[in-house]
């Protein structure tokens, strides 16, 4: 007798059906124990030089070591609107002297610096622009919650000079103004994606029950991930939006696993098998398939440690976290609960009543034409694609390869002012003050320790690299010096030409760091806005093969593995990088040529935020391996019952329409939702998602992925001698009928 085949899915499923209250409780144990031990320990959030990189991040670290008080300091512009008027007019100093006697009357603020002080506030060369400078009492974190008389007072200098614009902008009052608006998008976010995902799983079951089910799974999966994540984070801190991006994936891949193992189940029960037989080829087979999916996933997501960003290593450590939660409760508690619900998963309420019906219905399964576990309108589009193959492959690559060519302009940038949309009044402050004093917002910061930066010695360097600094032509005033406690430590702030993104700035930062620095301050370092963008692109552009490369070469070996094909794998690579480029050309025509601003309520500023687009990468390649490796399963299940290839990959298509139809539109739908957000880069990651997801969902599974093994035939089964030893997986136990008899079964071609 043969022996069976090793299925650690089917093991796993099998134990957790005969024994379903164990696996509840240890899941809810570990879920609780995780959740509660995560808030005691609390997340570690990384330091604010933690996200830098290059010189950048060892500027920011001495600074974070230097002991510097934490001061949110904030500007009040003051500009004539129309005229003559100018700062040496008696209306003008007055207008000026009420805003100091506003903002100072409110008891929150100190160090207020005019025009007409000792050490005066800048003035435009023109004279008809300056600031007010002041520091925020107390801690800066929490300035934000201190700003609001302060915004108030300054409002009402405003109403009394209306000659005048007054204005207020800062770190406190940003955070209070755009930080509680992004908060609120988020939370609209969330609240739109998850009635919208049991919208759509309730469209695809048709039962209350079966759509609760994936959802309750997945929240369960995030919370506990995001407890497990307060303890890693002990270790490797994270940025704050890992939460978010966490949910993002948490909820898709979750409910995606969920539907997979559901609706097999729900399969195998309506061709008449028992319920215990019904779980167990679920279980070898979608958990499986989920097993595979998910340490694809975490491969793919784990590329991200190879970028040697904080941000971005921050990101990797909780998706991984939460998609290994995801498969663990999927491939355990999921078993365990459709072990106990049984066929009242299918229940719905009729007058008020539970009735396990399903006549009626209106579902995925019936718009599709799901009979006998396959859909007859997918069935329908393969018979074309399926009869003229090449056809097919030329125009679905040809409409693909078209997308993908305006990626090859992909110009990238960094978050700025700009990537705020919307009607938010100090985005226009902010640009305001930098037209007017250029790098004034976003100066070079100039790093530099020594035993003591206070002797006349090293205050004459200090002064020499300032008169240097400005010999170039490329720095200029405002020109600041802070020292920290121990002395031990300058901070200069030093405006630089150019708008802060450009090659002017670059070419200033450059300057300073190649030229004033080592003829003045040797050994200091140069953070600020223009510096930490431009070391972050050094960083990407040294690390992106190796991420690349990484991802690509691990997801190979998994399918290889897997499914024991050399061209499988070869296959699924290009496949998926073809999507992935579509879904840059997509990005490019739309927010860096601006087709469909208007739509999508954005205004293009020419370029795409420098870190999306390998964030992409890894997030498409990982999940669009959700459906290729469930549609590649369910293929290589009917060609090992003895099916040829063109009729093993009609089945396995059509038999997971309607999964493959539902776990998209969650995925689209969920990340449209972000697209929402006030922020272009949030905008720019939900239509890149979404946008490849339906690519990869619609035009590559079912189009590229049948027309191509159709045209390779047995090929697509090609493993070389030498790699014989590969171990063969099983690939489930379900009886598929033969429809064609043993001896006309295709070889596997072995080289």
């Amino acid at each position: 007798m043969e022996r069976r085949k090793k299925n650690l899915a089917a093991s796993i499923g099998g134990w957790s059906a005969r024994h379903r209250w164990w696996a509840l409780l240890i899941w809810i144990a570990f879920v609780a124990v995780t959740t509660f031990a995560g808030n005691a320990v609390g997340t570690e959030k990384m330091k604010s030089y933690e996200s830098l990189n290059g010189d950048s991040r060892q500027a920011g670290q001495i600074l974070d070591e230097a002991n510097y008080k934490d001061v949110a300091s904030e500007v009040v512009l003051v500009q004539t609107r129309t005229g003559s008027l100018t700062v040496t007019d008696a209306a003008f100093r007055r207008a000026v002297m009420d805003v100091k006697s506003a903002i100072e009357a409110t008891g929150q603020v100190e160090n207020v610096r005019t025009p007409y002080d000792e050490q005066p506030s800048p003035v435009t060369a023109d004279r008809r622009t300056t600031l007010v400078q002041f520091d925020m009492k107390g801690e800066g974190a929490t300035a934000a919650d201190r700003i609001e008389p302060v915004l108030d007072a300054v409002a009402g200098v405003q109403g009394s000079h209306p000659d005048l614009r007054i204005e207020q902008a800062g770190g406190a009052s940003a955070n209070k103004m755009i930080g509680e608006a992004i908060d609120k998008d988020f939370v609209r976010a969330e609240q739109l994606s998850l009635p919208i995902t049991l919208g759509i799983l309730l469209a695809a079951f048709g039962a209350l029950l079966a759509a609760v089910v994936p959802v309750a799974l997945a929240m369960t999966a995030i919370v506990a991930a995001t407890g497990l994540l307060a303890f890693t984070s002990q270790l490797l801190h994270v940025d704050s939006a890992t939460s978010n991006v966490m949910l993002l994936i948490g909820l898709a891949v979750g409910v995606d696993y969920s539907l997979f193992y559901i609706m097999r189940a729900r399969e195998e029960r309506a061709k008449g098998l028992g319920k215990r037989r019904a779980l167990e080829i679920a279980a070898a087979t979608s958990g499986r398939a989920v097993l595979i999916s998910g340490i694809t996933v975490v491969v793919a997501m784990a590329g991200m440690f190879l970028t040697g960003n904080g941000v971005f290593m921050g990101f990797a450590e909780g998706t991984i976290l939460v998609v290994l939660t995801a498969v663990v409760g999927s491939l355990t508690v999921l078993p365990a609960l459709l072990s106990l619900i049984g066929d009242k998963i299918d229940a719905r309420l009729i007058h008020g009543t539970v009735r396990v019906a399903t006549r009626g219905r209106v579902t995925w399964r019936r718009v599709l034409g799901v009979r006998g576990g396959q859909s007859r309108m997918w069935a329908a589009i393969l018979r074309p694609v399926l009869r003229h193959p090449l056809v097919s492959v030329i125009i679905a690559s040809g409409l693909l390869v078209a997308l993908a060519i305006p990626a090859l302009s992909l110009k990238t940038g960094p978050q700025t002012i700009d990537d705020l949309q919307g009607d938010y009044a100090i985005a226009q402050t902010f640009k305001r003050i930098d037209k007017a004093f250029p790098g004034g917002t976003e100066p070079a910061v100039v790093v530099v320790r020594a035993d003591d930066v206070t002797t006349p010695e090293f205050t004459a360097k200090i002064e020499e690299f300032k008169r240097q600094a400005l010999a170039t032509g490329e720095a200029n005033e405002p020109f600041y010096v802070a020292i920290n406690p121990d002395k031990t430590v300058a901070k200069i702030s030093i405006g630089i030409k150019g708008s802060g993104i450009d090659e002017v700035s670059e070419h200033a930062v450059h300057t300073l760091r190649e030229k004033v620095i080592p003829a003045t301050l040797p050994g200091a370092h140069v953070t600020g806005g223009t510096a930490a963008s431009m070391d972050f692109n050094d960083q990407l552009s040294r690390t992106i093969p190796l991420v690349f490369g990484f991802v690509l070469l691990l997801a190979f070996i998994l399918l290889l593995i897997s499914f024991r094909s050399l061209v499988i794998a070869i296959k699924a690579i290009l496949l998926n990088l073809l999507s992935v480029a579509a879904a840059y050309g997509v990005l490019v025509l739309v927010f860096q040529k601006g087709y469909g601003d208007s739509l999508l309520g954005f205004h293009s500023i020419g370029t795409i935020t420098d870190w999306v687009p390998l964030f992409l990468f890894v997030i498409l390649f990982g999940l669009s391996m959700d459906y290729h490796v469930f549609i590649l399963s369910r293929i290589r299940e009917a060609y090992d019952k003895g099916m040829r290839t063109e009729q093993a990959v009609t089945v396995g298509i059509t038999s997971t329409a309607a999964v493959v139809t539902s776990a998209a539109l969650i995925m689209v739908a969920v990340f449209a939702t972000f697209a929402t957000l006030s922020l272009l880069t949030f905008k720019e990651l939900g239509i890149g998602l979404a946008a490849a997801i339906l690519i990869d969902a619609t035009i590559v599974r079912a189009v590229l992925l049948p027309a191509s093994m159709k045209l390779l035939g047995q090929w697509n089964w090609y493993l070389p001698r030498w790699l014989g030893w590969l171990p063969q997986l099983s690939h489930g136990e379900a009886e598929i009928e033969e429809e064609t008899a043993p001896a006309e079964r295709e070889p596997v071609l072995v080289g």
